[in-house]
């Protein structure tokens, strides 16, 4: 199955630094039956966006993690795809969340996703307000909005170290 897993500058440094990747509580997303369910149109590749940018929204409290701990974080939303078997559905979190039962080896990644350098003050926005969109504030979900009509950028995984190092 293929997952998408939130991350953040810093998380995709650890990655190649132990060459493996450790989902946070294993939180990934993904299309899931209940996904698909959820939409009453759309093919795969839709759909497969779909459970992606809900784990490009996730990255956006890791970002707000990470922010309160150092205010020089990179303003980029990370998103890692991976390929893996044992992964198991959580309906009861949200319709694309399902739970890995461990950390994500290099050679099961399948690309990074990642903003670029002009998404930053959009990111920033949305960080700040992703707790108020959930609650269902309109200006926050605006905020969301603008952070996420950023494309995140596609990178094979051997692209990564090349990336970080021009960041």
């Amino acid at each position: 199955m293929r997952i998408y897993v939130p991350s953040t500058v810093a998380g995709l440094r650890r990655l190649l630094d132990s060459e493996q990747l450790q989902p946070l509580s294993g939180t990934a997303f993904a299309l899931t039956p209940r996904l698909r369910e959820s939409y009453a149109a759309g093919d795969d590749e839709e759909l497969e966006y779909a459970a992606m940018t809900e784990a490009a929204r996730a990255s956006l409290r890791l970002l707000s993690i990470e922010l309160a701990e150092d205010p020089e974080t990179p303003m980029r939303r990370a998103v890692v795809s991976a390929d893996v078997e044992d992964v198991t559905l959580r309906p009861d979190l949200d319709d694309a969340v399902v739970r890995v039962a461990g950390p994500i080896p290099m050679a099961r990644l399948a690309a990074v996703h990642l903003d670029l350098a002009e998404a930053g003050d959009a990111v920033r926005a949305a960080v700040a307000a992703v707790d108020a969109a959930d609650l269902g504030d309109p200006d926050a979900e605006f905020a969301l909005g603008e952070a996420e009509g950023h494309e995140l950028a596609w990178y094979g995984v051997q692209e990564l170290p090349f990336v970080l190092e021009l960041m």
